[in-house]
């Protein structure tokens, strides 16, 4: 019996939609192998931040391939629009970020990095093979003329690097003629099949932080003579966290942590130079407004006592991602529809930091969390050489992405 819109399909294991005769259930079920494929070539090929040059060939090569005429961006990065029926709506941009990490891979996967030293180990290989395979789904659903407003898809070079991507894209346009925008971010804590979402904040402001302390150094039998720079350091790595934690409200989350501490090179010399490097992260951003400003004042007053002369470099990195509660409705409609009401789920802040938060700051929008999971198996880390995902994912997000984008257009920020 033929399908009515209302009525789900599974095909072949593959996302249930609700949607014109299934059209993006099968669409997803007909090229899940090749978005597999997709993936692992990109997976195989690793490029580093601003550096996404063979990623963005091969992108723009498939968009092609669809019948779309994507745009290369000023560095590396394309666009590509999916036109819709009613030409005056507004765009709905879905976004991928692109860039990999300079992190040896770790697995023993026949489709393992072949660049040594960097792999993608934040899945934004699997980002990018969502949205590619909602892409595919999008454009069956146009030729049959049912998709009313044209999808934007962007795919975004360095999220993983400052200056960040997201800001050239946003220089360059990406966001002229869009009134909201979409995007999956792989969670390994997260089943497959389920997908996190939460209205508000949901990653926190991250900023790196450096530290140069200079002063006079000498011998370490007369500290007396000297300003005892090494003392003077681990009083800053101590207590600039804990007077920070303390002259801001502690609901902002702000924490302060250190990457990296270096001073001297003997063990009876007290150096003249020494750095702290660390990340700033602040869950509120009326706080991420105020800390620079602070951690001056405050590490002016810590190295006071000590004599010593310090610099602090504090780069805004970027603020948090705060989804819009129209555009999680819409997300929330698409999962339901795709994967049932059970595998909506409710998801903490966190403290890690995305870019994606500049293009919130400018048009609504929402980061979901893409469960990556084996049922059962290991929880791997992100940022970690040895992740693994599990594959089905990319079915699902694609096909969540896809019906997001056929919903009911979102009204209000």
């Amino acid at each position: 019996m033929e399908q009515t819109q209302q009525q789900r399909t599974d095909v072949a294991g593959t996302p249930r939609i609700l949607g014109p005769g299934g059209l993006i259930a099968r669409t997803v079920a007909e090229r899940s192998d090749l978005m597999r494929a997709v993936r692992r070539h990109l997976h195989r090929h690793p490029e580093l931040s601003h550096a996404e040059h063979r990623t963005t060939d091969y992108v723009v090569e498939h968009l092609e391939g669809l019948g779309l005429s994507p745009v290369r961006m000023a560095g590396t990065g394309a666009i590509c629009d999916i036109p819709g029926s009613d030409p005056t709506l507004p765009l709905i941009a879905l976004r991928a970020d692109m860039d990999a990490l300079g992190i040896p891979e770790l697995t023993t996967v026949s489709y393992r990095s072949v660049v040594e030293g960097v792999s993608h180990a934040c899945g934004h290989d699997v980002h990018m093979s969502a949205v590619l395979g909602a892409a595919g789904a999008l454009v069956r659903v146009a030729e049959e003329g049912a998709l009313r407003r044209g999808v934007r898809l962007v795919f975004q070079p360095s999220e993983e690097r400052h200056p960040c991507g997201a800001l050239d894209l946003i220089g360059e346009g990406v966001l002229d003629g869009v009134d909201s925008i979409l995007a999956l971010h792989c969670d390994p804590g997260v089943d497959v099949g389920h997908i996190g979402l939460k209205t508000g904040p949901i990653t926190s402001a991250t900023d790196p932080v450096a530290i140069q302390v200079r002063g006079a150094g000498g011998h370490t039998s007369r500290p007396h003579l000297t300003q005892d720079l090494v003392y003077a350091l681990g009083s800053i790595a101590t207590q600039l966290p804990a007077a920070l934690s303390r002259r801001m409200d502690p609901r902002s989350g702000v924490n302060l942590t250190w990457g990296s501490i270096h001073a001297g090179s003997a063990f009876n010399a007290i150096p003249s130079s020494g750095s702290l490097e660390g990340t700033l992260r602040c869950l509120d951003h009326d706080a991420w407004d105020q800390a620079e400003e602070l951690l001056e004042e405050v590490l002016a007053d810590l190295v006071r006592p000590w004599g010593v002369e310090a610099r602090v470099t504090h780069d805004r990195g970027v603020p948090p991602v705060s989804n819009s509660a129209s555009s999680v409705a819409v997300l929330s409609a698409a999962v339901t529809g795709v994967l049932g009401a059970d595998r909506l789920d409710p998801t903490a802040q966190s403290l890690g930091g995305e870019d994606f938060a500049w293009y919130l700051e400018k048009v609504p929008g929402a980061l979901a969390r893409l469960g990556t999971r084996t049922p059962g198996g290991r929880t791997f880390d992100l940022h970690m050489g040895d992740l693994m995902i599990d594959e089905r994912a990319i079915d699902y997000g694609a096909a969540v992405l896809a019906s997001a984008c056929v919903q009911r257009d979102p009204v209000g920020p």
